[in-house]
């Protein structure tokens, strides 16, 4: 059932994104929603900064800001949208995105997955729940997994070089390590590194597993700001195009299968009452950024560092809705 959920969820996505890419743009002052978004929820104080994470615990949670991308690479920006955080869970959106370049679609269901497991992105029941494997690539669990291929692939002295162009060419521009953030989580990822070895163990995991799991760290704690990040989403909205660069980073065809799997955990256990709620297929990190796609016309980023209990935004995820209401953006609403 839940595999023929996600064949449905593909197939719909597909249509979407090639009915919105024809769909004529209505006028809309783009400018105007995001600056109401912005002063509509900027005297949120709900949630809290990730403080298991001692670096992501001292980022000042009072900074805000939103940046919509159009696919033609028009950028609108409010609030603070050039402070470098932690793209943490959101890279690994674009992992996967290499990950089916190099090994197509059906590779990543079969050694990684593509459902949802109710339960927290960190989860070692998850596992064995789901038949001892790593369920998809959005947990921390798929997303070691996703990275083993790529340094299996290409090597432990070749990986980062290849994976940093990657990243680079959905950005616009090299990202940075911030070295205090990597230092912090590998001083304190020891659940990850046995989440790693569980997979060995079931033959989930395709390299070293202490080394896949330092790397997804290493990974995890590259620094974006917001422009960044809708950057990046934008180029999904754009078929796998980056909408400013025009490089293509990933095959049209492979775009509505990475949406499909953000629609169906992007904000890991929350997803469902997302999807209910806002209809964007989005990707959540605990740095305090949340992206959303709206295939075929724009994508959202916003920074927002205080938490929900899963870990996503509570800022970001009010501004999105918002944004998505007053845009008519909901990917379920017929033409």
């Amino acid at each position: 059932m839940r595999i023929a959920f996600a064949v449905l969820t593909v197939l719909f996505l597909g249509s979407a994104t090639t009915a919105f890419a024809q769909k004529k743009l209505r006028p809309a002052d783009y400018n105007a929603v995001i600056n109401e978004a912005y002063n509509r929820f900027k005297d949120e104080k709900e949630g809290k900064n990730a403080d298991y994470i001692p670096f992501l615990a001292k980022v000042d949670p009072g900074m805000y800001g939103i940046v919509l991308v159009t696919k033609d690479g028009q950028v609108y920006q409010v609030g603070e949208t050039k402070f470098e955080f932690g793209i943490e869970s959101i890279e690994k959106v674009f992992t996967l995105c290499m990950a089916m370049e190099l090994f197509g679609d059906q590779a990543i269901l079969d050694k990684i997955g593509a459902d949802q497991t109710g339960l927290p992105f960190n989860s070692v029941p998850a596992i064995e729940i789901d038949g001892k494997k790593p369920s998809n690539p959005l947990v921390n669990a798929g997303a070691m997994a996703t990275t083993s291929l790529l340094t299996s692939h290409f090597g432990h002295e070749a990986a980062w070089e290849k994976v940093d162009d990657y990243f680079a060419g959905f950005a616009g521009r090299r990202l940075k390590i911030i070295d205090e953030l990597y230092k912090s989580e590998a001083a304190t990822n020891e659940h990850n590194q046995a989440i790693a070895m569980l997979l060995k163990s079931y033959g989930y995991m395709y390299d070293d597993p202490l080394f896949a799991c330092d790397f997804y760290t290493r990974q995890c704690s590259y620094g974006v700001n917001a422009h960044d990040l809708a950057l990046m989403a934008g180029t999904l909205a754009n078929g796998g195009v980056n909408p400013v660069t025009k490089e293509r980073l990933i095959q049209e065809k492979y775009v509505p299968k990475v949406l499909a799997i953000m629609g169906t955990t992007g904000l890991y256990e929350t997803t469902g009452q997302w999807m209910y709620k806002v209809g964007l297929p989005s990707k959540s990190g605990v740095g305090g950024g949340i992206i959303s796609v709206m295939p075929g016309r724009f994508a959202i980023a916003v920074f927002s560092p205080p938490l929900d209990k899963a870990g996503n935004s509570v800022r970001a995820q009010e501004a999105i809705k918002f944004i998505s209401d007053k845009l008519n953006a909901n990917v379920y609403i017929g033409q």
